[in-house]
């Protein structure tokens, strides 16, 4: 990913793949914003105890950042699912209930989501110039929420699975990622070859770890993506939390960043 810093001192990172492609998507950093220790500083949730003010004026200046008005954006009440939500331009500012995901044809329209070391993914059809933005934890990848925005695109715009671009942003990596026994025993007994993802790194007796990067790909490359068209980012964020939130590194006491993606008009480059 590229990472930009603005002049406003917020900073996030784009997907390499995409910034040619009429499409926008970018992720936050904990950058540039007003909310105090243990926010510090760009937190985006008012679930973790900050006031509603500065995480306000922190989406203010990230919108800012990139152009947009803030009051378009579309949100979700994110429930670690698979409900995936059609939006347009009808549904600027609002908050679609008890959805994981976003997909859309509307240009312009800014779709917002929020992590913490869950994942971040990207899905443009560039044949049909859809977006899908999609948040998964480790139940959402488990129950296949990518696959669930894939689909939903494909039934939604006829979208063809071989034309999607796909973008797996910063979260919590293959190596930081231990999982205990009652993971360990719903992503084997729930996910197609869900064994694999677990990597018993310091023996079969101890806690493996969940590889949600590897996870994730896989699933959408069995749903027809091809694997040339998925980026990575490789960024952990428990291994970055002078860059971004990590709910796990930081025992839950931190902040929320978010993604913000959204399509530019065909002929534009992102």
């Amino acid at each position: 990913m590229q990472r930009t810093s603005y002049d406003n001192g917020i900073a996030a990172y784009a997907f390499e793949s995409l910034v040619s492609l009429p499409i926008q998507a970018h992720v936050s950093t904990r950058h540039g914003g007003v909310s105090p220790y243990p926010w510090r500083s760009l937190n985006f949730s008012r679930s973790r105890g900050d006031k509603q003010e500065r995480v306000q004026e922190n989406f203010a200046r990230f919108c800012d950042a990139l152009h947009k008005d803030p009051s378009d954006a579309v949100r979700t009440h994110q429930v670690h699912g698979t409900a995936v939500a059609r939006v347009g331009w009808m549904d600027a500012g609002s908050r679609q209930k008890q959805c994981d995901a976003l997909i859309t044809d509307a240009v312009g329209l800014p779709l917002f989501l929020v992590f913490a070391d869950c994942v971040p993914l990207v899905l443009y059809d560039a044949a049909r110039h859809v977006l899908g933005a999609c948040h998964a934890g480790w139940r959402g990848t488990v129950s296949g929420v990518a696959e669930a925005t894939l689909e939903a695109m494909q039934v939604a715009f006829g979208t063809d699975a071989g034309n999607v671009r796909v973008g797996i942003g910063p979260s919590i990596g293959p190596e930081s990622y231990e999982v205990g026994e009652d993971v360990r025993q719903i992503v084997a007994g729930n996910m197609a070859r869900g064994e694999s993802y677990l990597h018993y790194r310091r023996g079969r007796e101890a806690n493996p770890f969940f590889d949600l990067w590897q996870a994730n790909t896989e699933q959408l490359i069995a749903a027809g993506v091809h694997p040339q068209n998925v980026e990575v980012a490789g960024i952990d964020t428990a291994c970055n939390t002078e860059e971004f939130f990590s709910h796990r590194a930081e025992g839950g006491n931190c902040g929320l960043f978010g993604l913000l993606a959204w399509l530019e008009s065909e002929g534009e480059e992102g």
